[in-house]
Protein backbone atom coordinates (compact mmCIF):
# COMPACT_ATOMS: atom_id res chain seq x y z
CA UNK A 1 0.00 0.00 0.00
CA UNK A 2 1.35 3.56 -0.61
CA UNK A 3 1.41 5.68 1.93
CA UNK A 4 -0.95 9.10 1.33
CA UNK A 5 1.82 11.50 0.14
CA UNK A 6 3.21 12.84 -2.78
CA UNK A 7 5.07 9.75 -4.89
CA UNK A 8 7.24 9.73 -7.56
CA UNK A 9 6.83 7.84 -10.69
CA UNK A 10 9.35 6.97 -13.09
CA UNK A 11 7.91 5.37 -16.27
CA UNK A 12 11.02 3.20 -17.94
CA UNK A 13 10.75 1.28 -21.25
CA UNK A 14 12.94 -2.23 -21.51
CA UNK A 15 16.16 -1.59 -21.25
CA UNK A 16 17.73 -3.93 -23.93
CA UNK A 17 14.80 -1.64 -26.69
CA UNK A 18 15.54 1.77 -24.91
CA UNK A 19 17.11 4.75 -26.60
CA UNK A 20 16.81 4.06 -30.69
CA UNK A 21 17.66 7.20 -31.78
CA UNK A 22 20.94 6.48 -30.08
CA UNK A 23 21.65 4.17 -32.86
CA UNK A 24 23.76 6.34 -35.32
CA UNK A 25 26.17 6.60 -32.27
CA UNK A 26 25.60 4.03 -30.31
CA UNK A 27 25.43 0.32 -30.27
CA UNK A 28 22.70 -1.85 -28.82
CA UNK A 29 24.79 -2.92 -25.77
CA UNK A 30 26.09 0.87 -25.19
CA UNK A 31 22.59 2.17 -25.52
CA UNK A 32 21.66 -0.46 -22.64
CA UNK A 33 24.13 0.49 -20.62
CA UNK A 34 23.77 4.23 -20.54
CA UNK A 35 19.89 4.05 -20.21
CA UNK A 36 20.48 2.03 -16.81
CA UNK A 37 23.18 4.33 -15.83
CA UNK A 38 20.98 6.87 -16.44
CA UNK A 39 18.05 5.44 -14.72
CA UNK A 40 19.93 4.97 -11.90
CA UNK A 41 20.93 8.63 -11.85
CA UNK A 42 16.91 9.38 -11.67
CA UNK A 43 16.08 6.98 -8.88
CA UNK A 44 18.99 8.14 -6.79
CA UNK A 45 18.07 11.57 -6.91
CA UNK A 46 14.45 10.90 -6.23
CA UNK A 47 14.97 8.83 -2.97
CA UNK A 48 17.01 11.57 -1.47
CA UNK A 49 14.26 13.95 -1.73
CA UNK A 50 12.73 13.54 2.01
CA UNK A 51 9.28 15.31 0.64
CA UNK A 52 8.44 12.32 -1.13
CA UNK A 53 6.45 9.44 0.35
CA UNK A 54 8.15 7.01 -1.88
CA UNK A 55 8.46 5.98 -5.82
CA UNK A 56 7.04 3.90 -8.55
CA UNK A 57 9.19 2.95 -11.43
CA UNK A 58 7.05 1.29 -14.06
CA UNK A 59 8.59 -0.49 -16.70
CA UNK A 60 8.06 -3.42 -18.76
CA UNK A 61 11.55 -5.04 -17.88
CA UNK A 62 10.91 -7.35 -14.94
CA UNK A 63 14.57 -7.49 -14.47
CA UNK A 64 14.61 -4.17 -13.12
CA UNK A 65 13.05 -5.27 -10.07
CA UNK A 66 16.38 -5.64 -8.48
CA UNK A 67 17.53 -2.13 -9.13
CA UNK A 68 13.97 -0.73 -7.77
CA UNK A 69 14.97 -2.54 -4.33
CA UNK A 70 18.20 -1.13 -4.38
CA UNK A 71 16.87 2.75 -4.25
CA UNK A 72 13.78 1.82 -2.25
CA UNK A 73 11.22 1.92 -5.12
CA UNK A 74 8.31 -0.28 -5.51
CA UNK A 75 8.16 -2.16 -9.33
CA UNK A 76 4.94 -1.73 -10.85
CA UNK A 77 4.87 -3.79 -14.49
CA UNK A 78 2.89 -2.27 -17.73
CA UNK A 79 2.57 -5.37 -19.36
CA UNK A 80 1.43 -3.71 -22.62
CA UNK A 81 3.99 -1.62 -23.68
CA UNK A 82 1.82 1.00 -25.18
CA UNK A 83 4.46 3.94 -24.12
CA UNK A 84 5.18 7.13 -21.87
CA UNK A 85 1.61 7.80 -21.22
CA UNK A 86 0.40 4.08 -20.46
CA UNK A 87 2.92 3.69 -18.11
CA UNK A 88 2.58 7.02 -16.33
CA UNK A 89 -1.76 5.93 -16.29
CA UNK A 90 -0.95 2.74 -14.72
CA UNK A 91 1.53 4.19 -11.62
CA UNK A 92 -1.22 6.54 -11.47
CA UNK A 93 -4.28 4.02 -11.28
CA UNK A 94 -2.08 2.28 -8.37
CA UNK A 95 -1.64 5.55 -5.96
CA UNK A 96 -5.20 6.79 -6.71
CA UNK A 97 -6.69 3.28 -5.49
CA UNK A 98 -3.77 3.12 -2.49
CA UNK A 99 -5.60 7.10 -1.78
CA UNK A 100 -1.90 8.92 -2.45
CA UNK A 101 -2.13 12.59 -2.15
CA UNK A 102 -0.20 13.17 -5.39
CA UNK A 103 2.43 12.17 -7.98
CA UNK A 104 5.40 13.23 -9.64
CA UNK A 105 5.94 12.39 -12.83
CA UNK A 106 10.04 12.21 -14.02
CA UNK A 107 11.50 10.42 -16.84
CA UNK A 108 14.53 7.77 -16.66
CA UNK A 109 16.33 9.93 -19.10
CA UNK A 110 17.50 13.25 -17.19
CA UNK A 111 20.76 12.04 -15.37
CA UNK A 112 21.63 15.74 -14.63
CA UNK A 113 18.57 15.76 -12.52
CA UNK A 114 19.15 17.08 -8.83
CA UNK A 115 17.06 16.26 -5.52
CA UNK A 116 17.39 20.24 -4.98
CA UNK A 117 15.30 20.73 -8.37
CA UNK A 118 12.84 18.01 -6.79
CA UNK A 119 12.56 20.05 -3.82
CA UNK A 120 12.22 23.53 -6.10
CA UNK A 121 8.89 21.18 -7.58
CA UNK A 122 7.45 20.45 -4.56
CA UNK A 123 7.63 24.00 -2.86
CA UNK A 124 6.33 25.56 -6.14
CA UNK A 125 3.50 23.19 -6.11
CA UNK A 126 -0.13 25.15 -4.55
CA UNK A 127 -2.93 23.25 -3.18
CA UNK A 128 -4.83 20.50 -4.77
CA UNK A 129 -6.12 20.80 -7.41
CA UNK A 130 -2.75 21.53 -9.11
CA UNK A 131 -0.62 20.84 -11.71
CA UNK A 132 3.16 22.41 -12.08
CA UNK A 133 5.27 21.41 -15.00
CA UNK A 134 9.08 21.56 -15.90
CA UNK A 135 9.11 21.60 -19.38
CA UNK A 136 12.35 20.36 -21.29
CA UNK A 137 14.60 22.89 -22.99
CA UNK A 138 14.25 21.65 -26.24
CA UNK A 139 10.86 20.10 -28.28
CA UNK A 140 8.73 21.06 -26.30
CA UNK A 141 8.09 18.31 -23.89
CA UNK A 142 7.35 18.04 -20.07
CA UNK A 143 10.16 16.60 -18.36
CA UNK A 144 8.18 16.94 -14.85
CA UNK A 145 4.75 16.49 -14.19
CA UNK A 146 3.50 17.33 -10.56
CA UNK A 147 -0.57 16.90 -10.22
CA UNK A 148 -2.60 16.57 -6.93
CA UNK A 149 -4.95 14.53 -6.82
CA UNK A 150 -3.20 12.01 -8.88
CA UNK A 151 -5.82 12.20 -11.68
CA UNK A 152 -6.37 15.60 -11.87
CA UNK A 153 -5.73 15.77 -15.52
CA UNK A 154 -5.36 13.36 -18.26
CA UNK A 155 -1.76 12.85 -19.28
CA UNK A 156 -1.05 13.73 -23.08
CA UNK A 157 3.38 12.78 -23.20
CA UNK A 158 4.84 13.00 -26.84
CA UNK A 159 5.32 15.70 -28.83
CA UNK A 160 4.77 19.18 -27.66
CA UNK A 161 3.45 17.60 -24.34
CA UNK A 162 4.32 20.62 -22.13
CA UNK A 163 1.66 22.44 -24.04
CA UNK A 164 -0.69 19.65 -24.33
CA UNK A 165 -0.28 19.56 -20.15
CA UNK A 166 -0.77 23.34 -19.49
CA UNK A 167 -4.11 23.62 -22.13
CA UNK A 168 -5.26 20.18 -20.14
CA UNK A 169 -4.32 22.19 -16.93
CA UNK A 170 -6.70 24.93 -17.81
CA UNK A 171 -9.73 22.80 -19.31
CA UNK A 172 -10.05 21.85 -15.76
CA UNK A 173 -9.96 24.70 -14.27
CA UNK A 174 -6.17 24.50 -12.98
CA UNK A 175 -3.51 27.26 -13.62
CA UNK A 176 -0.38 25.06 -14.20
CA UNK A 177 2.74 26.62 -12.33
CA UNK A 178 5.80 26.65 -14.42
CA UNK A 179 9.51 25.67 -12.82
CA UNK A 180 12.30 25.47 -15.47
CA UNK A 181 15.61 23.80 -14.22
CA UNK A 182 18.54 23.43 -15.97
CA UNK A 183 19.26 19.95 -14.61
CA UNK A 184 15.86 17.95 -15.16
CA UNK A 185 15.70 20.26 -18.36
CA UNK A 186 18.08 18.15 -20.51
CA UNK A 187 16.90 14.66 -21.33
CA UNK A 188 19.04 12.35 -23.92
CA UNK A 189 16.54 10.99 -26.70
CA UNK A 190 18.88 11.80 -29.71
CA UNK A 191 22.46 12.30 -30.83
CA UNK A 192 22.15 16.21 -30.69
CA UNK A 193 21.20 15.57 -26.82
CA UNK A 194 24.71 13.39 -26.22
CA UNK A 195 26.98 15.67 -27.81
CA UNK A 196 25.43 18.33 -25.37
CA UNK A 197 25.89 16.06 -22.17
CA UNK A 198 29.50 14.68 -22.95
CA UNK A 199 30.64 18.29 -23.67
CA UNK A 200 30.75 18.97 -20.30
CA UNK A 201 31.51 17.04 -17.17
CA UNK A 202 29.43 15.76 -15.16
CA UNK A 203 29.67 13.51 -11.52
CA UNK A 204 26.74 11.36 -12.88
CA UNK A 205 26.45 7.45 -13.36
CA UNK A 206 25.70 8.35 -16.75
CA UNK A 207 28.96 10.39 -17.86
CA UNK A 208 30.97 7.70 -15.84
CA UNK A 209 29.51 4.70 -17.80
CA UNK A 210 30.05 6.90 -20.82
CA UNK A 211 34.00 7.89 -19.87
CA UNK A 212 34.55 3.94 -18.74
CA UNK A 213 34.37 2.63 -22.05
CA UNK A 214 36.12 5.12 -24.36
CA UNK A 215 32.35 6.64 -25.63
CA UNK A 216 33.25 10.11 -24.79
CA UNK A 217 36.48 10.10 -26.33
CA UNK A 218 35.07 8.78 -29.12
CA UNK A 219 32.17 11.13 -29.29
CA UNK A 220 34.66 13.80 -28.94
CA UNK A 221 36.84 12.54 -31.63
CA UNK A 222 34.13 13.07 -34.15
CA UNK A 223 34.75 15.61 -37.07
CA UNK A 224 32.64 19.16 -36.49
CA UNK A 225 31.66 19.33 -39.69
CA UNK A 226 29.24 16.32 -39.43
CA UNK A 227 29.08 14.73 -35.94
CA UNK A 228 26.97 12.39 -34.90
CA UNK A 229 25.95 10.58 -37.99
CA UNK A 230 27.08 6.99 -38.82
CA UNK A 231 29.80 8.13 -41.03
CA UNK A 232 31.22 10.04 -38.56
CA UNK A 233 31.24 7.95 -35.79
CA UNK A 234 32.85 4.73 -38.27
CA UNK A 235 35.66 7.54 -39.11
CA UNK A 236 36.07 8.22 -35.28
CA UNK A 237 36.36 4.54 -34.44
Amino acid sequence: MAETGFWAVVPSKDLRRAKQRLAPVLAPAERSGLARAMLEDVLSALASVHGLAGLLLVTTDGELARLARTFGARLVLETDGRGVTAAVTAGMQTLATEQATGMLIVPADVPLITAAEIDSILAAHGPAPAVTLAPAVVDGGSNALACSPVDAIPFRFGPESFRRHREAARQHGIEPGVVRLPGLARDIDRPEDLGRFVARPSPTRAYAYLEERGIVARLRAMPQDRPFTTSALRDAS
